[in-house]
């Protein structure tokens, strides 16, 4: 689009010009953030009757549409407010498209332009607002055909919402805490409780968990608290609970993620399926129209083909009990062609033959696929990719440790994204909370671990 400037021997009354936009939910959050109106309204909020509202958009953000269409196409760029009248006559929310237009009724001497200026809704034509403006027309002729103005992602967890309001409909979990012996162990657990997501039953050294409630200034009043003076007999009765059937899930603590599982691997009183343990991140990352899975980034080091397969499935497995009805799985090489000098684009090739056979079931697999061109439709386009994964992934399955620890990293501390994560391959699943966790990471991980179970777990303890 090219902007250009009209002077103001240029413009005459009669003249007009329009603006279309479609008001988002990120719009009104991007414009909260920037001018701290932080009114509720202007969020996601309750009415009075207890229902789901859109967020409204503030008056003058509404009004932003008018100042945009003046500065940037009539009287153009070079243009400077002196007034604006403003009267509202309604009010919009979320999902709303609308048209503003301004048309010129008199000039004034000194380069001031008179508009009339209002904003409609474009489905019915309803008036929201209407007033004038007064402006200074620009001095000098300007025009340019794009303006390198920074983009703008705006950082909220709808999709970890999304899972929350999804879980706390469901029963709470009954969840073995191992070690939760320090702050932000124990803290994990009682927001998710608070919450009604998860029923803990704390494992540990009674005096440290009391210590760490008293740091938090929480009580423990109504939990059940089983005392365990080291971490491995902490571990072991968390099994013991599942194995009994007290216990539906378990939640790391203060201790080694090593010493939690051991456990769980003894081949006689341990928690396997017949799966190799595999952990995925479920990470909410900005400007991703859906939660985008990572594994395996803290567990198996460097996965074999046998292990990728169960990494794989189960990672289709959690997709679908998140709402994906036939999860899109891209295994990640640093290429999109098998190389034979490159293990990991063999053992990609190999899986998605695999999944093309049915030795893994319930999803779409392909690969390779270097990152950009699972995650990007134009990259995929511009490599000649037309699968149904290519540019569209849920999942990335890394070729090891190395690589998934560093993709999660770089999602979580660049692109600014949660992280829930969770053990699967388990008789029940189990949450991996880590110290820098917020709040919303660790009830994400108990929402993803509660919705899990209750999909394909429950009942089979």
């Amino acid at each position: 689009m090219i902007f250009e400037s009209r002077m103001y021997h240029e413009i005459e009354p009669g003249m007009s010009a329009e603006l279309r936009r479609l008001c988002t939910a990120d719009d009104i959050y991007a414009f909260v953030a920037a001018s701290g109106n932080h009114n509720p309204m202007h969020l996601e909020h309750v009415d009075e009757d207890g229902q789901k509202e859109k967020p409204l958009a503030p008056g003058l953000f509404v009004a932003a549409l008018i100042s945009s269409l003046l500065g940037s196409i009539l009287p153009g760029p070079g243009t400077r407010y002196r007034d604006q009248q403003l009267t509202f006559h309604d009010y919009v929310t979320a999902g709303e498209e609308l048209v503003a237009k301004v048309t010129v009724t008199d000039k004034e001497p000194e380069g001031v332009i008179v508009l009339a200026t209002e904003v409609r809704r474009v489905e019915g034509g309803a008036l929201i607002c209407s007033g004038t403006a007064r402006v200074l027309a620009p001095k000098t002729y300007i025009r340019y055909e794009e303006i390198d103005a920074p983009g703008l992602i705006v950082q909220r967890h709808r999709h970890f919402e999304a899972l929350l309001e999804k879980a706390e409909a469901l029963p709470e979990l009954a969840t073995a805490v191992v070690c939760p012996e320090e702050q932000s162990a124990l803290e994990g657990a009682l927001i998710a409780a608070e919450r009604g997501l998860i029923k803990p039953i704390l494992i540990g050294n009674p005096a440290k968990i009391e210590a760490a409630a008293k740091a938090l200034s929480k009580s423990l009043s109504g939990f059940e608290i089983v005392e365990m003076l080291s971490h491995r007999e902490a571990a072991r009765a968390a099994v013991e609970l599942v194995r009994a059937g007290r216990a539906q899930s378990i939640m790391k603590g203060h201790l080694h993620t090593d010493d939690l599982l051991r456990p769980m691997l003894d081949k006689e009183k341990g928690l396997r399926i017949g799966r190799r343990f595999t952990h995925v991140f479920v990470m909410d990352v900005p400007g991703v129209s859906h939660p985008l899975l990572v594994t395996d980034a803290a567990i198996n080091i460097a996965p074999d083909l046998a292990t990728k397969v169960d990494i794989v499935q189960n990672a289709i497995d959690l997709a679908i009990s998140l709402g994906m009805e036939t999860p899109k799985v891209g295994v990640l090489s640093a290429v999109e062609t098998v190389n034979p000098a490159m293990p990991s684009s063999i053992d990609a090739a190999l899986l998605s033959k695999m999944a093309e056979r049915g030795q893994i079931r319930g999803g779409v697999v392909d690969g390779p696929l270097a990152m950009d061109n699972a995650v990007d439709i134009g990259a995929a386009r511009t490599k000649g990719l037309r699968g149904p994964v290519a540019g569209h992934a849920d999942v990335l399955v890394v070729p090891g440790i190395d690589a998934g620890n560093m993709l999660a990293k770089q999602l979580a501390y660049i692109s600014h994204a949660e992280a829930a994560g969770v053990v699967l391959g388990a008789r029940v699943p189990v949450i991996l909370n880590s110290r820098s966790d917020s709040a919303m990471a660790r009830l994400a991980s108990a929402a993803v671990a509660s919705i899990h179970w209750n999909r394909i777990c429950g009942g089979n303890a």
